[in-house]
């Protein structure tokens, strides 16, 4: 258990003034029920004895931490703590109040956190999910729509406006959200007041791009699938090992999208987009955009900013995952004329994501490649693209 991961679990015994009962920073204690209840039973003395924690490469926004007899405690960045619970067996009793108790097998659940809905489908647990925060339609991943076509996921509204009375009929154990709940902190409570707990998916705050990847250990710990997790993972790290052992291009590449009104949207300096493109090999245009210690991902400047920077970038890459792409690069001088006078549109570098690359949060090792191979400038490589694609 790294540093990081201790530094959650001392702090939150902290607040619930525990650290003069157990030793300081044991992540034992969060679920030592104390010798009340353990009196006259001594089978619950070991039962719930630390084991052993999940090692993490790159994610710094949840820990896991196992437990004898199969329990595994699930932190996340806001503190929030989950005691998963092995089939045919109970909670202990005595918990810090704060933890929520989860039973296997995970069911009925109401995915409203799009980027976990891919992790799911990896490790075959679709099945785990009753409710969608999103319709049929808008899911790009064939899986999740045959699902909802099918019937064996329904929808259930969105974030901010749930359809309380089907999640209740469908006997929902948990609610996954993303971070948009934090505009409406009434749902979450009212989940809560009906005994559904709220997890939240933190996956979009790591700062490192596979670090979003390695959630898919988070789910699979949630789901007892961490050796299929470890597997997927590493298929992914392995790619970043080759990439990043190859030779840096030097080549400058601008990220971006242009609004109905005109402006263009782009990438902060700190976002992962730009931290993909440099693992590729490259350079982000913009060096000092956006202000340093925030979590802004995205920024609108004017189409002349834009114009200024990025006019002699190597690579344009157009973000269609916003609305729905273009085909060509006409298409693409149909949003502005100016564009025509860049030196990637000269040169025919310019591609384009597919439609699909937000719902794909797996897809990260392999976008890195893809932006490795863009860069290489070889042929038969970039027909090789999963999620780029160049536009003609």
């Amino acid at each position: 258990m790294n540093g990081r991961k201790k530094a959650v679990t001392i702090c939150s015994l902290l607040l619930t003034g525990l650290l003069g009962q157990c030793s300081c920073g044991s992540p034992a204690s969060a679920l030592d029920p104390g010798p009340e209840a353990v009196a006259g039973n001594e089978n619950m003395k070991t039962a719930f004895r630390y084991e052993s924690s999940m090692e993490l490469a790159y994610a710094e926004n949840f820990s896991v931490d196992y437990y004898e007899g199969g329990y595994t405690l699930l932190t996340i960045m806001d503190e929030s703590r989950f005691l998963v619970v092995p089939e045919g067996k109970e909670a202990p009793v005595g918990l810090e109040e704060d933890i929520v108790i989860l039973q296997r097998p995970i069911k009925d659940l109401y995915l409203v956190a799009t980027a976990a809905m891919n992790m799911f489908s990896e490790l075959d647990a679709l099945d785990a999910i009753s409710l969608s925060g999103q319709e049929a339609d808008g899911w790009y991943l064939e899986e999740a729509r045959t699902a909802m076509e099918k019937g064996e996921m329904v929808y259930a509204g969105k974030y901010n406006k749930p359809d309380y009375e089907l999640i209740l009929s469908k006997d929902c154990s948990l609610a996954i959200e993303n971070r948009m709940i934090s505009h409406s902190p009434e749902v979450a409570e009212k989940l809560e007041g009906f005994g559904i707990p709220v997890m939240i998916d933190y996956s979009s705050y790591e700062s490192h791009p596979l670090g979003r990847v390695e959630w898919i250990k988070f789910y699979g710990a949630l789901l007892g699938k961490e050796e299929q997790a470890e597997e997927i993972f590493e298929e992914q790290a392995v790619i970043l090992e080759r990439v990043s052992a190859e030779e840096k291009t030097d080549k400058t590449v601008a990220f971006f999208f242009i609004t109905a009104g005109g402006m263009v949207q782009v990438r902060t300096t700190s976002d992962y987009v730009p931290k993909m493109i440099e693992l590729a090999g490259g350079r982000y245009v913009f060096d000092e955009l956006g202000e340093q210690g925030t979590r802004q991902s995205t920024m609108n400047i004017q189409m002349e900013e834009f114009y200024r920077t990025a006019k002699d970038a190597d690579f344009l890459i157009y973000n269609s995952a916003i609305d729905g792409g273009v085909a060509s690069l006409d298409e693409l001088l149909e949003k502005s004329e100016l564009l025509g006078d860049f030196k990637a549109v000269q040169e025919g570098n310019v591609f384009c994501t597919t439609n699909d690359l937000y719902q794909q949060s797996m897809s990260i090792g392999f976008l890195i490649e893809d932006m490795h191979n863009m860069l290489s400038e070889e042929e038969e490589e970039q027909k090789e693209m999963k999620y780029l694609f160049r536009l003609e």
